[in-house]
């Protein structure tokens, strides 16, 4: 099916439930969707841009959500755009992806000039929310009203393209994985039979829409789901959102989770109205997972993925967890591969591993990307042995779940030994004070690299290097414990809330020839 499809789905089941609720005011039914959507794809097929990439470049807004929607309609390509990130990497995306449409929300209005000035692709630069100065585009109705008639049904091919997306580029300029209307199918209905619901969800959108809320919003419409939009994801906002809108479900990255449980309000809120709260983007520390299912009940789930090969890859349902003894590491795991998808783990060699042993995490399956834009000599790099390539390093244990060790390229050598720097992090993370950390390899005569920590603490809370190293130490030897530990007030970021590990790195290793690890 295409993405269409499900929204019509969700349309036809309750078309005057509210589709979107902005917190700041004014709601549309799906019937409400519809109708904007389908005016927009009218709008693209006047224009010839039926077949484009097209890019949506807005806030967390319910107006750009229905340009999402009538992108889909048209039979063009969704091509997200986070407004947080610099304009030249950006620009350097919508060039990537050829982008000659681009639907954008008139706070950005400053960066869309220059956006206009860069991208010589872009041939339409339109105006969702508001009138808008013809230097910088043009407004919504203007454009809609260019159409002679309804947009004709999109084309249904599973190899089709529908999405180009950004692979987050915490190490460098984002690459572009196309998400086929197959992977788009394989994973709406992986959601659903991963979170099945007997009741209409109410489903919270607090990450940016141009990253997992966004499509997990459009996972959830198949069934008629209410989205409650939020500005953006601030720690209280979203626990008093819960409560307001007796949300059941929402997605958040584990820095979200950790900036929400660091709350000194944390628990004055009402969560029984929780079914599911996602959490992927990264691993997430044991420690900090027990403790939001102690805060917001048994309600918590992950799923791992990655642009080329999405959510729900795996999935750690909430009750793998229950009942699991003291001191089991399940709660380390990101979940089983899900059905219809081949998750393992693969030697250097392209020898599939066994059980505890530990090697790149490969997978096959219709979840998995179509390849890279314009761009076959970098999809090759991660097709070796007719499996994906993750980049990441885990193991699967006994019982067929896996647990991601590291990224590939942090694995840090120290002395001879590898020291993989998630499993650090995991224990320091387990420290009542720490907020978030990251652990990284820096510059030493003696071990070749050093293992170095670097902490953000909750507010008002503290803690020491002594007490930090000791902590490593009994837990996973001195090998892995640091040999130095920073506090900083805050980690530095990704538009996406992940830790940027490459620029705390960078930082150590600047004026030094050699890097090893």
């Amino acid at each position: 099916m295409r993405v269409i499809d499900y929204f019509w789905r969700g349309l036809r089941s309750a078309p005057e439930r509210t589709a979107f609720l902005d917190v700041g005011g004014g709601a549309y039914t799906y019937a409400q969707v519809n109708e904007l959507s389908g005016k927009i794809a009218a709008g693209l097929h006047a224009v010839d841009a039926s077949c484009a990439n097209i890019a949506v470049f807005s806030p967390n807004d319910p107006k750009a959500f229905c340009a999402m929607i009538g992108i889909f309609r048209a039979g063009a390509r969704w091509v997200p755009i986070n407004m947080r990130n610099p304009v030249a990497v950006n620009a350097a995306f919508l060039q990537t992806t050829n982008c000659s449409v681009l639907f954008f929300h008139s706070s950005l209005a400053a960066q869309v000039k220059e956006l206009r000035e860069s991208v010589r692709t872009l041939r339409h630069l339109v105006c969702i929310d508001a009138p808008i100065d013809e230097s910088v585009g043009m407004g919504l109705e203007n454009f809609t009203a260019r159409a002679k008639g309804a947009a004709p049904q999109p084309p249904d091919d599973p190899l089709r393209i529908e999405t180009i997306f950004p692979t987050g580029g915490t190490t460098g300029l984002s690459k572009a994985a196309i998400w086929t209307q197959r992977t788009w199918d394989s994973a709406i209905k992986a959601f659903w039979t991963c979170l099945p619901t007997d009741r209409p969800a109410v489903h919270l959108v607090a990450a940016p829409m141009t990253h997992g809320a966004g499509v997990v919003a459009l996972m959830m419409m198949a069934e008629g789901a209410t989205n409650v939009v939020l500005p953006s994801a601030d720690a209280l906002g979203i626990l008093e959102a819960i409560r307001r809108h007796k949300v059941t479900h929402f997605y958040i990255p584990p820095t979200v989770l950790y900036n929400m449980l660091a709350h000194p309000r944390v628990r004055e809120f009402d969560y029984s109205s929780l079914r599911a709260i996602v959490l992927a983007a990264s691993p997430v520390a044991a420690a900090k997972f027990k403790e939001a299912m102690d805060v917001f009940g048994p309600v918590v789930c992950q799923s791992f993925g990655q642009a080329e090969a999405p959510m729900f890859l795996t999935f750690l349902a909430t009750r793998d967890l229950l009942g699991v003894p003291e001191g089991n590491d399940r709660w380390s795991s990101c979940g089983r591969a899900t059905m219809g998808q081949r998750v393992e783990i693969m030697g250097d060699d392209g020898v599939l591993l066994g059980p505890g042993e530990r090697g790149e995490i490969v997978a096959r399956g219709d979840l998995v990307f179509g390849g890279y834009y314009n761009n076959s000599a970098a999809t090759d790099e991660v097709s070796g042995f007719g499996w994906h390539h993750t980049g990441d390093i885990g193991f699967k244990d006994d019982h067929g779940f896996i647990h991601i060790v590291d990224r590939k390229k942090d694995m840090i050598v120290t002395g001879g030994f590898n020291v993989f720097s998630a499993e650090v992090e995991h224990v320091i993370a387990a420290h009542p004070a720490v907020e978030d950390c990251a652990v990284v390899g820096v510059p030493d005569e003696k071990w070749g690299e050093a293992v170095k920590a670097v902490i953000q603490l909750k507010p008002s809370m503290h803690a020491t290097e002594d007490e930090i190293i000791r902590l490593v130490k009994n837990r996973l030897g001195s090998v892995h414990a640091p040999k130095t530990v920073d506090f900083v007030v805050n980690l530095p970021r990704s538009p996406n809330g992940k830790v940027l590990k490459r620029e705390i790195r960078d930082g150590f290793w600047e004026g030094v020839q050699r890097r090893i690890g």
